[in-house]
């Protein structure tokens, strides 16, 4: 487990639109453009191992602006491929703001960070005590459905509440701003209540429905 001492002040960043990294949990990705070969090739010479996953900000008319708030994972698992492009996992260490991005002669693109205000992301996996999981299952069930989507019922039936619902998060196929809502949820319970409206909202088309909180 990291500690806040080894969080470094500068990260490597890898805009991705949609891919959700959330601390704790872990994000395959594929590697294969040269400038995040060699952005890779350098963290793996560090002890932190660290890639920060930031989504471009669409809201802000400049295409290289980035989102504030990210994430950043450890690679811990890699495999290269015969035409030399890499399958790598990060698993999510914590979240971080960013405080200006930094010239650089890497080919990709580096941040000053600070990690502060993100102390849980470091330590234990968080609860949700009013997590009606069997509600929030018959919710996600009907959506599965809508989309001909199928899933291992039983693993997310035993699934622990961080898992179920940060797996959920990350996977599921959300506009980048919900995906971004869903980063920056302070809490376990809060980013379970938002992952529930965009479900629901997906369900209704945007018309009126009860809601389950």
């Amino acid at each position: 487990m990291m500690h806040p001492a080894d969080l470094p002040e500068t990260v490597s960043v890898f805009p991705l639109p949609r891919a959700l990294l959330l601390p704790r949990s872990r994000l395959p990705l594929h590697i294969f453009e040269p400038r995040y070969l060699q952005m890779l090739d350098d963290a793996l010479k560090t002890k932190e191992r660290l890639i920060a996953m930031v989504q471009p900000n669409p809201s802000v008319n400049d295409d290289d602006k980035l989102h504030r708030i990210g994430c950043a994972g450890r690679v811990t698992q890699f495999s290269e491929t015969e035409d030399g492009r890499y399958l790598i996992t990060l698993t999510g260490i914590s979240r971080f703001r960013v405080m200006s991005e930094l010239d650089s002669f890497t080919p990709y693109r580096r941040c000053a960070v600070s990690w502060d205000g993100f102390d849980r992301d470091l330590g234990k996996a968080e609860k949700d005590n009013g997590f009606d999981r069997n509600a929030f299952l018959t919710l996600l069930e009907r959506f599965f459905s809508s989309r001909q989507l199928s899933t291992d019922w039983d693993s997310l039936k035993d699934a622990e509440d961080e898992l179920l619902v940060n797996s959920l998060s990350m996977l599921l196929d959300f506009d980048p701003e919900d995906k971004q809502a869903l980063l920056e949820a302070p809490c376990l319970r809060t980013r379970r209540e938002t992952l529930v409206t965009l479900i629901e909202f997906a369900l209704r088309g945007g018309s009126n429905e009860e809601k389950l909180q």
